[in-house]
């Protein structure tokens, strides 16, 4: 999937020129977090989110440092400070510095960059201008919407078995030497020894996600190579 496919078409922006509290009201009357700053000419200018609200003057919340601080500091760095804790429009409170993504740019870089670099929302952007909103509710509602459109598709006990299997070959933790997999009516049962007790619920899941599986028995051992106790699946 791509950027295009998730994004929020309907752009719910602030002007750099505007007042903080219309900022603050336009986040509270659509129940968001941020806002895209944008320019009588449709051009992207910054970010204002929650965050720059944090630390301000009328909740008596900005930066109270230290002498030996603010002179590690600089005048320049507190002036800033203060700006920002203090400013009454947009631009003086708004991040510049903004990462944006292309409509075509796929869900692994989207969810690569808002982890990269902490932040919830990513500007879609074509030609230099705002064409949607990335968030991640974007991305909850379509894993949802992914998640009720997958329905389980019939497979008789080989097929079951062979996905799994093709499954569990992809991943570097799986100890696939180690471990048996018998599939009986739909029914996967797991046997054999783990390398590490982690490993259980991942084949676990493994083993959940494959379309036609009905249940799946753990009967996995693990040895603590430490003291040399054998460590069976839970009693469910």
């Amino acid at each position: 999937m791509k950027a295009v496919d998730v994004m929020t078409r309907e752009i719910i922006s602030v002007a750099p020129d505007a007042s903080v509290l219309e900022a603050v009201r336009l986040m509270l009357q659509h129940k968001i977090s941020g806002l895209p700053v944008i320019d009588a000419s449709g051009s992207l200018q910054g970010v204002v989110t929650e965050g720059d609200f944090l630390r301000r003057v009328e909740t008596g919340t900005e930066r109270k440092r230290s002498r030996l601080v603010e002179f590690l500091l600089g005048p320049g760095r507190l002036a800033s400070d203060y700006v920002h804790s203090a400013g009454r429009k947009v631009a003086e409170v708004m991040t510049p510095e903004v990462r944006t993504v292309g409509e075509d740019d796929p869900l692994e870089k989207v969810v690569h960059m808002m982890e990269r670099h902490r932040i919830k929302r990513l500007p879609v952007v074509r030609g230099g201008k705002v064409v949607g909103i990335v968030t991640r509710a974007n991305l909850m509602r379509a894993l949802a919407s992914l998640a009720l459109a997958a329905q389980p598709v019939a497979a008789d006990d080989a097929a079951i078995r062979e996905r799994l299997l093709v499954e569990l070959k992809k991943h570097a933790w799986a100890p696939l030497g180690l471990i048996d997999v018998a599939v009986k009516d739909g029914v996967v049962k797991l046997s054999g020894a783990l390398t590490d007790e982690r490993e259980r619920q991942a084949i676990r899941i493994a083993a959940e996600n494959i379309p036609g599986v009905r249940k799946v028995e753990d009967h996995l051992i693990w040895i603590e190579p430490h003291t040399g106790v054998i460590v069976e699946p839970p009693k469910l």
